[in-house]
């Protein structure tokens, strides 16, 4: 197995759900397609941790480039050991892959509380407030308490659905980071498979 082809596969993955972060977290901003809401700043609090943008979007662009590098990096020949620059680059990846948990994790953990406290709405009352908050996430599964958010129209379905999407891609990278340290470390220790027209070699 090509230890370097490996990363650069995560890395690809990780831009592709990165991409998909920042879309689904800046869709939160526009509830129907309106964005009165957020002018007025009566969308869930969570909404503005940036966490799909910043945290398993921009910030993945740093290991997910390191990822897609690694193949042709040899880290500079290791200090002047070309043999040993592969593992070395390899191992210093493992960095990367530390940071990209610690990024995409931020995003699950906002994830999973925004889903957990529900949407902030205007309620038949005509208040606005978070009226799933003393739920304990249970009105996830009782579609027929939606009805209570009255504005914006749907909004459950909205944040449900597209914090839904944050918890499993940031997930999904969190995973892809993990299998990259383990790649890293093997690699590193055991040397990386160079393709036929580059040196290759094992522990």
């Amino acid at each position: 197995m090509c230890f370097g082809k490996c990363a650069k596969c995560i890395g690809y993955q990780l831009l592709i759900l990165a991409i998909l972060c920042i879309v689904a977290n800046i869709l939160l901003y526009f509830p129907n397609g309106e964005t009165k809401y957020a002018e007025n700043n009566q969308l869930s609090r969570f909404v503005w941790f940036f966490e799909g943008i910043i945290g398993a979007g921009v910030l993945m662009f740093i290991p997910a480039g390191v990822f897609i590098g690694l193949e042709d990096d040899d880290c500079c020949g290791c200090c002047g050991h070309e043999r040993c620059g592969k593992s070395c680059a390899m191992l210093s990846s493992i960095l990367a892959a530390i940071f990209g948990i610690a990024t995409s994790g931020y995003c699950l953990i906002i994830s999973a509380l925004a889903l957990v406290e529900g949407p902030y709405c205007s309620t038949s009352d005509g208040g606005w407030r978070y009226p799933f908050n003393e739920t304990n996430y249970s009105y996830l599964a009782d579609h027929s308490t939606w009805s209570q958010c009255i504005e914006p129209k749907n909004v459950v379905v909205w944040n449900v659905s597209l914090f839904s999407i944050l918890l499993g891609l940031s997930a999904i990278q969190v995973i892809l980071c993990i299998i990259q340290i383990i790649n890293g470390f093997i690699g590193g220790i055991c040397g990386c498979c160079c393709g036929q027209k580059q040196q290759s070699y094992v522990c």
